[in-house]
Parts: structure tokens; C-alpha cells; sequence
């Protein structure tokens, strides 16, 4: 065994374990097959099954399944109406698809602080960025953790504003005892490789807003309607169809609608793994004064997607850099998760600049993930925990 660069000694795990992992057994596997087999590989009734599924789990009236998370926010976008000097507020630690959505609609990005204790966007940051051309927000339940949904609600009541809840990593969540996914104007999942359930790519979006579900499906193809009350010519010819605006090809597969109904029926014992090792490194970690846990507001019955570990680095000798190495020769894979958007070169050269969210910039400097996903053994857990206690102990002051 090789001598760490950092510590020294053995690694507290022989083999690597990585930050995120998706979970699929035989079951997964066989109903994949039988779409191979006997199905329509798209446009088939596995679409519609699916839909239904998420329907059941979100308790929304309409979901719309497509490609990946990013073409559900874009097209929510879209079905939103953004567009040209138009505003929207959105969280600025979050996936750059989150602001992206916007910019794709000719509208510009407005960046809010979050709360330094939940990670999630802050109601009182966004009241203060609202002026006249603000038309909606896209509001992130950040490592699961629902957004407080009542305050902001309220904000938007008060300005006419529309919600996208971008859900990417709250599937299984409830606010107040709702799932998330009823709750918003519309709600975008994702369900990529390293999300709670997975269709190895692919995403949704959930309304209880009929026009806006019945637009989002022709978004999803092509702006393209079979529905004669939609169209500018109606035919009764039954091969007609017309588009009537500009859309894209945001389909799913049947193949990965089928694997996604067999990863919602494991979503309970999925969200109860989570829960068991988020509630065992909150443990462990909150008894030491040199790392932060994230805070949970009470209203929020999280299914955690990540498991932020946060440095008090006033209180340790090294950068997070140091941490994150130790972790990695410890064969514990971290990641971060995320720059603050607007300080990705490409919204640099839009205009924006360093200091517009201090919370967000500050939480940037001292944060990592650790591993969480359903597989991980109580054996890793505990490994995990070992190694960030043992090299707390090392750059402690």
C-alpha cells in the first residue's frame, strides 16, 4: 500500500467510493428487456405509463416526460413565456442549466442570494431583485431540500410572477406534507445516472395548469399538434398534423420510461437509504466545531439527492483544496456542487461580476459533497465518516 502524500499511513478504504452512483437490479433490467422485445422503442404507450407514475408519486394532475432535466426547464421556460427584456430570478448556486433556461428564451438571468444555513435561494434576496420586467422565478430545492415555498408564493402572488421549481434533486420530497412536484407553477425533474431513481437520461415536467401542460406537449415535438382545436387549418384527414409554433424534439425512449416506472416503484426504499445515512453523518458531524451541516427547514421532508459537508475554516489549518485531496488519497471521492453560476466565464462575458451574492460566494469556498446513494453499505458510511474525522483531527487548530 502506498504512503499518503498528506497524512500518511493507510487509506481508511481500500477501494474508492465515489459521490453519486445509480442503483439498478434485475427488475430494472427485465423491464427494459421487455420494451426491446415486444415495445415500441418511442412514442409508445410506455410514455404515458410513465407520466402516470409521476403523476401518482408528485401528485400533480399533468407530467410531461422529456429528454433530460435541461429540456424540462427550457421548455418550462418557454411555456412560461419568457423572452426578450424580460427577468427572471433564479438561485445563483445551482446547475448552470438553471440560469441557461433562461438565457435560451432571450431573457435575462437574476441572480439571488441563499441562506447561509439551507443552501436554498433566499425570499428575502429575491423580493429585493424584483422590478417592472420581472416576469418569474426559477427557484432550485437544492440538494433535495424543498424551497420555502409559502414565502415565496406570496412574492410571487403579490408581483403576478410564475414559479418553476427546478426539482432536479427532489423527487420523493414533501413541503407541508404535499409532494413536490404539486406544488408550483411547474416543476422540473431530472432523472440522470446520479439522481434518486434514473432513466439513465431523462427529465419531466409537472403542472396542475391544463394550457400549460397542453403547450408543453407540442414543445416536446416540434410544435407540432394532431389537436384540430390547435390548429390555424384543421383537417379531419387522419394523417394531418400541423405545427403551430416552433418546438424542439425533446423526446423520451420507451426504453427509458420503462426502466424510470421500475426506479419509482423502489423510490420508498430509495428516499429511506438516503434518509439513514444523511441522519448518520448529521451525527457524527455536527458534534465537531470545525464542519457546518446544512440546515433543514422543518416544513421540509427532504429525500436528500447530496450531502453537503461544510468547513469552518477559521477553525482548521488547511483551504478546502487540502480537505478535498485528503479525501481523495483517503479513496473517498467528493465533488463540489456548485460555482455560483454567474461566475462561469461564459457569464462573464455577459456582464456579470464577483460579489453579487456573498452567501453564495462564501458557501463556494468551504463545501464539498460525500458519497450518498442508496448502495452505499453501512461499512462505507462509516468509512466516509472515519476518514473526514480523521483529517479533521489533522488540520484541526
Amino acid at each position: 500500500m502506498e504512503q499518503l502524500a498528506i497524512l500518511g499511513g493507510t487509506p481508511v478504504r481500500k477501494n474508492p467510493i465515489s459521490y453519486g452512483k445509480q442503483y439498478i437490479d434485475d427488475d430494472d433490467v427485465a423491464a427494459v428487456a421487455e420494451v426491446l422485445k415486444h415495445g415500441d422503442l418511442t412514442c409508445g404507450c410506455k410514455i404515458n405509463e410513465m407520466e402516470n407514475a409521476l403523476c401518482e408519486v408528485t401528485g400533480a394532475k399533468y407530467a410531461v416526460a422529456v429528454s433530460n432535466g435541461t429540456a424540462a426547464l427550457h421548455l418550462a421556460a418557454l411555456a412560461a413565456g419568457f423572452g426578450e427584456g424580460d427577468e427572471v430570478i433564479v438561485s445563483a448556486i445551482t446547475f448552470a442549466a438553471s440560469a441557461n433556461c433562461i438565457l435560451y428564451c432571450g431573457a435575462k438571468p437574476v441572480f439571488a442570494d441563499i441562506r447561509p444555513d439551507t443552501y436554498n435561494i433566499d425570499p428575502n434576496a429575491i423580493e429585493k431583485l424584483i422590478t417592472p420586467r420581472t416576469r418569474g422565478i426559477v427557484a432550485v430545492d437544492f440538494t433535495g431540500q424543498s424551497i420555502e415555498h409559502d414565502a415565496i408564493r406570496a412574492i410571487c402572488n403579490r408581483h403576478k410572477l410564475l414559479l418553476i421549481e427546478d426539482a432536479a434533486h427532489a423527487i420523493g420530497t414533501k413541503y407541508q406534507g404535499r409532494p413536490v412536484g404539486s406544488i408550483a407553477d411547474m416543476t422540473c425533474f431530472s432523472f440522470h445516472p446520479v439522481k434518486t431513481v434514473t432513466s439513465g437520461e431523462g427529465g419531466a415536467i409537472t403542472t396542475n395548469d391544463e394550457q400549460l401542460y397542453h403547450r408543453l406537449i407540442r414543445l416536446r415535438t416540434h410544435g407540432i399538434t394532431r389537436n384540430r382545436e390547435e390548429m390555424v387549418h384543421p383537417s379531419d384527414a387522419p394523417w394531418y398534423n400541423e405545427q403551430v409554433e416552433l418546438g424542439f424534439n425533446y423526446r423520451l425512449t420507451d426504453i427509458q420510461a420503462a426502466l424510470l416506472i421500475s426506479q419509482i416503484g423502489k423510490l420508498p426504499a430509495f428516499a429511506a437509504r438516503r434518509k439513514e445515512i444523511v441522519s448518520r453523518y448529521d451525527r457524527a458531524f455536527s458534534e465537531m466545531p470545525e464542519l457546518v451541516v446544512q440546515k433543514e427547514i422543518p416544513e421540509s421532508d427532504t429525500t436528500r439527492h447530496l450531502y453537503i459537508l461544510r468547513l469552518n475554516l477559521k477553525a482548521l489549518t488547511c483551504d478546502r483544496r487540502q480537505f478535498f485531496d485528503a479525501l481523495h488519497e483517503e479513496n473517498i471521492y467528493s465533488q463540489v456542487h456548485y460555482l455560483p453560476v454567474y461566475w462561469h466565464s461564459y457569464y462573464e462575458k455577459l456582464g456579470y461580476a464577483k460579489g453579487l451574492c456573498p452567501n453564495a460566494e462564501a458557501y463556494y469556498q468551504e463545501v464539498m459533497s460525500l458519497p450518498l446513494y442508496y448502495s452505499l453499505t453501512d461499512e462505507d458510511v462509516a468509512g466516509v465518516i472515519k476518514a473526514v474525522k480523521k483529517i479533521t483531527a489533522y488540520y484541526r487548530k
